[in-house]
């Protein structure tokens, strides 16, 4: 047990101290604070430890509204102790922190934090499993325990009220995924089940309900196997196995910045790279000349394809980045690209150095491979402009930036 003041914030929303010379990481404190803390994890250079006692709380700490935040609880949120504003300031200060420390950009142009209209109630999709206990819960992030919810205050009030009125009996259910078109007014249900059994089901709610398989493959057993979303004046068809953005009112954040930053004219050329169902293609289409669209997710591309119908400068290209960039010829007049968590193949990033667009916008949900692609552009002769962080996931740590580099 050791008394830590903690200086600063980690990616992973952990607070930093140092002692003894070696970096102490403590979960669920603030920046400011004195504490008292338990090593629990020892490293030759860091640690990680329990917060035991608070001795000096922060002035920006407050009560969580919520029953199962904390250590033993959900794992979901892991700032819901941190007032907004703060969490705001604290997002912003871990993107430029990982572009300097990880990226090597002296003073990076981080912008302040665009918050989530309310903080509260925005996820439009969310994942739950059967608790030993009873019911259904979430999955805490070390995957020992799955806690039992009765109540998500981050869900959209759509899958709020589907929750409350969900009455299962499946024993052999895996996890139920709830997702919703908060725009439209969309919902769905999505079942996994131990031997891929489609249940008997009564329904009671104008939904779509699907199995997805063990190997992926969804089957529509009620109402249609895609639910609609509209962003920005655009309406998409988002199926059961596609990804899409999980806050839609953040989401027409994006791309309003794609589009700002990116600036297309009618005669160029631009690349939307892990484009999925077309989020930023159909935007970028009613402005640019041509739109190369790649996505290498069957399903999203069939959305894309169907999203897209009706825009004849756009071409849809079926396959992983890596590939796409490596056989297609062609100048590319700018890019963006939205890759998954772990950011940039190393050869996705030496292909779209290799194609040289004179802006690349790119739009990451992880700071940390942000910073590790910034090094590698910065190398290439790319400057980097702007990094606007946008909070898609309030209460959490998660952190979605759009950055413009130039050439």
């Amino acid at each position: 047990m050791i008394t830590l003041h903690l200086t600063g914030i980690a990616h992973g929303g952990a607070a930093i101290g140092r002692y003894e010379g070696k970096v102490i990481f403590v979960p669920y404190a603030l920046p400011g604070e004195t504490v008292r803390a338990e090593i629990v994890e020892d490293h030759p250079r860091y640690a990680r430890a329990r917060l035991a006692e608070i001795l000096e709380p922060s002035p920006e700490r407050i009560g969580p509204p919520c029953p199962y935040f904390g250590p033993e609880g959900c794992g979901g949120c892991h700032l819901q102790h941190t007032a907004y504003p703060a969490q705001l300031r604290l997002k912003t200060q871990v993107v430029a922190e990982q572009l300097a420390r990880i990226g090597g950009l002296s003073d990076p142009p981080v912008r302040p934090t665009l918050p989530d209209p309310t903080g509260w109630a925005y996820r439009n999709q969310a994942r739950f499993h059967p608790a030993p206990s009873g019911g259904l819960g979430f999955c805490q992030e070390d995957r020992r325990d799955i806690i039992p919810i009765d109540e998500c205050l981050i869900l959209h009030p759509f899958l709020s009220e589907l929750y409350d009125a969900l009455d299962l009996e499946l024993p052999d259910l895996t996890a139920l995924t709830l997702r919703a078109g908060t725009a439209t007014g969309d919902r769905m249900l999505i079942l996994e089940t131990a031997e891929d059994e489609a249940p008997e089901l009564e329904i009671d709610l104008p939904l779509s309900c699907i199995l997805l398989t063990s190997d992926g493959v969804p089957v529509t057993l009620i109402g249609e196997g895609y639910l609609t979303e509209r962003v920005a004046g655009y309406t998409y068809r988002v199926s059961a196995p596609s990804f899409f953005q999980a806050n839609t009112a953040q989401a027409e954040r994006l791309v309003s910045l794609v589009l700002d930053y990116l600036a297309p004219e009618s005669h160029e050329v631009v690349l939307d790279g892990y484009c999925g169902v077309g989020l930023f293609t159909l935007p970028l289409a009613q402005r640019a000349g041509l739109v190369v669209a790649v996505e290498a997710d069957p399903y999203a591309v069939d959305d894309l394809l169907t999203n897209a119908a009706d825009l004849e400068n756009v071409e849809v290209v079926e396959g992983p980045m890596e590939a796409v960039l490596v056989d297609r010829a062609g100048a590319l007049d700018a890019a963006v690209v939205d890759p998954p968590r772990t950011g940039l193949s190393p050869e996705a990033l030496e292909g779209l150095i290799a194609a040289h667009p004179a802006r690349l916008v790119y739009v990451s949900c992880d700071p940390a491979t942000l910073a590790r692609d910034a090094r590698r552009l910065t190398a290439a002769g790319y400057r980097l402009e702007a990094v606007q962080p946008v909070d898609m996931f309030p209460q959490t740590y998660h952190i979605e930036t759009v950055s413009l580099w130039l050439l």
